[in-house]
C-alpha cells in the first residue's frame, strides 16, 4: 500500500538520484571525444556491478539472480540500454539543459503508462500540473521548429524507454527486491555492450567524420589513462544514482514522483554553469520557475489527498 510517508520519500529520492544523474551526464559529455560509447557504458556498468555485489556481501546479503517476470526484466534491460544509448548520443551536440529539457517528455508517457497498465487514477489537476510543467520545459528549450533536426528526438526516445522500464520496475517489484532488478540492470548492459565490442570495438566502422557517429564507433581504449578515471567515477555515481530512482518507483506512485524528476533540469543547468561556464539566461529561470510550481503543486495536493483519506479512515 502506497502511504503519504512512502510517496515523500520517493520524491526525497528522485531529487537525489537526479542531483547525481546530472554528474554523470556532465562527465560524459566532457570524455566523448576521447573515449567510445559503448566503451564508456561497459567500464561504468562493470564498476556499478562491482559496488552493488561488495555491498551485498558486506551487508551480508543474499545475491539473488532469479526474477519471477524473465520477460518484463528482459524488455526493462533492453530498454534501458537503448534509451540511454539515446540520451548519451544526444550529449554530443546538445548542451546539458536542452538534452534533458527533452528528457522530460518521460512524465507525460510514465502517466499514461501509470494509467493504461497500473490502473492509476490520474486526476485532472495532476494532469493540468504536468501540463504547466511541459510549459516550462518549452521555455527552457527555447526550441526553433524552422529547421527541424530529427537528432533531437533522441532524448524523446530516451524518455520513452526510460518510462516503459519504470513501469516495469513498479510491476516487478512487488516480487524482485531492488537489488535484484540492478544486477539483472547491469548484467544486460555488460552483455550487450561486449557485443558492440565484437563488431565495432576495433574500430571496424570507426571512418566517420562526424563527432556523435565518431562517439558511437569509435575504437576502444583510444585513451585509456584520460577516459577511465572519468568513466569509473560515472560508475560509482550512476550506482547511487539508479539506487535511489529504483527504490522512489518500488515505493512511491510513478504518476507522482515522475514530475520531480523534472528538478533533472535545474541540477542540469548548475552543473553546465560550473563546469562548461554556460550562463542560464532570464528565459531558462523563468521556465525552471514554472517547472518548480508544478512539482510543488502537485506535492502538496498529494499530501492533502492522503491526509484526507487517513482522516476519513475509521479508527479500530
Amino acid at each position: 500500500m502506497i502511504t503519504p510517508q512512502n510517496n515523500s520519500k520517493g520524491i526525497l529520492f528522485i531529487l537525489i538520484g537526479m542531483a547525481l544523474f546530472s554528474m554523470q551526464d556532465a562527465l560524459i559529455k566532457f570524455i566523448y571525444e576521447d573515449s567510445a560509447l559503448y566503451e564508456l557504458y561497459f567500464g561504468r556498468t562493470f564498476v556499478a556491478l562491482i559496488l552493488l555485489i561488495g555491498y551485498l556481501k558486506l551487508s551480508k546479503q543474499k545475491i539473488n539472480l532469479t526474477t519471477h517476470y524473465p520477460f518484463l526484466t528482459i524488455l526493462r534491460v533492453i530498454c534501458f540500454f537503448f534509451g540511454f544509448s539515446f540520451f548519451y548520443i544526444s550529449l554530443t551536440y546538445m548542451s546539458l539543459a536542452m538534452a534533458n529539457a527533452l528528457f522530460f517528455s518521460s512524465p507525460f508517457f510514465v502517466s499514461i503508462l501509470a494509467t493504461i497498465v497500473l490502473k492509476e487514477k490520474v486526476g485532472i489537476r495532476r494532469w493540468a500540473a504536468i501540463f504547466i510543467g511541459f510549459i516550462g520545459v518549452y521555455i527552457v528549450l527555447n526550441p526553433d521548429f524552422n529547421n527541424f533536426d530529427y537528432m533531437k528526438l533522441a532524448p524523446v526516445a530516451c524518455a520513452l524507454c526510460y518510462a516503459i522500464s519504470m513501469t516495469i520496475t513498479k510491476i516487478t517489484s512487488h516480487k524482485d527486491n531492488v537489488y535484484t532488478q540492478m544486477i539483472h540492470l547491469y548484467f544486460g548492459a555488460i552483455l550487450i555492450s561486449i557485443l558492440f565490442f565484437l563488431f565495432t570495438g576495433k574500430g571496424q566502422l570507426g571512418s566517420f567524420s562526424n563527432p556523435t557517429f565518431q562517439f558511437i564507433f569509435r575504437e576502444w581504449f583510444t585513451n585509456p589513462s584520460f577516459a577511465w578515471p572519468f568513466i569509473v567515477a560515472m560508475g560509482c555515481i550512476g550506482a547511487f544514482a539508479f539506487y535511489f530512482v529504483f527504490n522512489a518507483y518500488s515505493i512511491a506512485s510513478p504518476s507522482v514522483v515522475s514530475i520531480y524528476e523534472y528538478s533533472l533540469i535545474i541540477w542540469s543547468i548548475l552543473t553546465g554553469f560550473i563546469l562548461f561556464n554556460n550562463i542560464p539566461t532570464t528565459r531558462t529561470f523563468v521556465g525552471v520557475s514554472i517547472i518548480i510550481s508544478a512539482g510543488i503543486y502537485i506535492y502538496f495536493r498529494e499530501k492533502v489527498k492522503d491526509q484526507m483519506i487517513v482522516t476519513d479512515t475509521p479508527n479500530r
